[in-house]
This record gives structure tokens, sequence and C-alpha cells, in this order.
């Protein structure tokens, strides 16, 4: 396997993942992402919208080899800054939004 074979199947399985995860929170950024091809895997963070913590950054670890995610930590951020990700297409859209349904994980 090509390494950009391998990155594509990282990425395949890792979206399929984050979705069932991070759709509650909707409309999601993704904001970096850093391949570790060695050992299958993935950093990356996301920007969103909390229902507690207000905007945050989070940051997982995706090990696609084992289909793992990883919660690696999870910083606020300030409006302004999440303003500047929100005018570029999300990661994972909303057709509506819904924090109150949201567990708040």
């Amino acid at each position: 396997m090509s390494e950009q074979e391998k990155l594509e199947w990282i990425r395949a399985r890792r979206d399929e993942k984050v979705r069932m995860h991070l759709e509650q929170y909707a409309p999601v950024w993704l904001v970096e992402e850093k391949p570790i091809l060695k050992d299958d895997a993935m950093l990356f963070n996301v920007v969103f919208f909390h229902p507690q913590y207000e905007w945050v950054s989070r940051r997982y670890q995706f090990d696609a080899f084992n289909n793992v995610l990883y919660y690696q930590g999870q910083v606020t951020i300030s409006e302004a800054e999440a303003l500047a990700y929100a005018e570029k297409r999300p990661y994972i859209p909303a057709e509506t939004i819904n924090m109150v349904d949201s567990y708040g994980g």
C-alpha cells in the first residue's frame, strides 16, 4: 500500500468513527490533522460549539488499525477565533442544530 493509499484508508476509517461521536455537535470544523503513517494513526483537532463550554477546540488521536478514537483534551477558544473557522466549509455539516439532545461528552 502506498503512503497516499494508507492516508486515504486512515481518513476513511477516522471519518466513519468520528461522525458517530461528533455529529451531535454539528457543525464541526476539522482544523488540523497530522498523520502518523508508521502507526496507522492520525492526530487531529476539531472546533465546534459545545452546549456547556461554548466554543472549543478538541484534539483526538485515531488508531485506524484498532478502530479506536482517543480523546486528547480540549481548550476553549474565543468567539472571534471560532468565527474564522466558521467561514469555511464544515467537516461535519448540520441540517439543524440541536444542542439540547447532545449528551455533552
